[in-house]
């Protein structure tokens, strides 16, 4: 029995930790906007739909399309995050992980 429960306990163990080494929690708006300002606002408005660089993204995820007339979801957004655009946008795939891209994408929502 002894045996047994140490299986358990171990598998559980090993379970949690996987999940906690390749999982991305849900996004943070706080830790977002500390990502986007470092990374996205020196070419998007956060606080208007006014184009600065890039189009302004107040309102982003009320809106019908992103400028390449994909549909906004999160992931038409990562994928523009991700890939960057023929318009002048820098890819950020291997810039951001994969949390910080989520608490961007949290942020974006709470525009």
């Amino acid at each position: 029995m002894t045996k047994g429960i140490s299986i358990v306990i171990g598998a559980g163990l090993l379970a949690a930790g996987l999940s906690a080494l390749g999982a991305t929690k849900p996004g943070d708006v706080a830790k977002g906007k500390e990502t986007f300002e470092s990374n996205c606002a020196v070419c998007h408005n956060a606080d208007s739909e006014e184009k600065k660089m890039g189009p302004g993204l107040k309102g982003l995820f009320k809106r019908a399309t992103l400028a390449n007339k994909k549909k906004v979801s999160d992931a038409s957004v990562t994928e523009m995050i991700n890939k960057g655009s023929d318009a002048g946008m820098p890819a950020f795939a291997d810039i951001l992980s994969d949390q910080e891209k989520a608490d961007v994408l949290a942020y974006l929502k709470s525009l």
